[in-house]
């Protein structure tokens, strides 16, 4: 059995993992990753991540949990903020809905520490989804490795990796508001 800590990582899209997975890892904890993708669209564009994010679990050896794709969910827990801003209400409840599945997914595998890798974009309340996720670990038993993946040019970092390891790089979020 190994003495490290096992950590779920909710990962958004395997480019924003490619610098939190290898330096979690450095650090010493056992990462298991978890993709959420019930909020991209089209599904081709979902499938296009999914394999990306495949690539990345393989490359590191991390085990990854890929739940059911469910955009029928993802769309009722945002109805009503449709005309929201990008960065706005509708985002907002969208990381909710992706860090209470990942909080969900890491009571069911004995994870007792949370993060994610949104945090890596420089488009992203970095504040906001520290804050969502240190409420949903709290209301879970967990604890939250509050993380900015950003600082120390992590996103740089993260289109280099992406480059080296061959990984699709999306040019939109992720859902359908997004990519207008």
């Amino acid at each position: 059995m190994s003495d490290k800590k096992l950590l779920l990582l909710h990962i958004c899209c395997a480019p924003d993992a490619s610098v939190p997975v290898p330096d979690l890892l450095a650090e010493g904890w056992e990462v298991r990753g978890f993709f959420y993708g019930s909020n991209i669209h089209p599904y081709e564009e979902y499938m296009r991540r999914l394999e990306a994010v495949k690539i990345l679990a393989s490359k590191y050896g991390i085990e990854c949990e890929f739940p059911d794709y469910e955009p029928k969910k993802w769309f009722a827990g945002v109805a009503g903020l449709e005309a929201e801003p990008e960065g706005g209400r509708r985002c907002e409840r969208c990381f909710n809905l992706q860090l209470e599945a990942g909080a969900e997914c890491a009571k069911k595998f004995g994870c007792e520490n949370f993060c994610t890798t949104l945090t890596i974009s420089p488009h992203k309340n970095v504040n906001l989804i520290n804050s969502i996720g240190e409420n949903i670990a709290s209301i879970n038993g967990l604890s939250w490795e509050n993380r900015i993946w950003r600082k120390n040019n992590g996103f740089l970092r993260s289109v280099r990796a992406s480059r080296e390891l061959g990984l699709y790089r999306q040019n939109y979020c992720g859902c359908m508001f997004s990519k207008r």
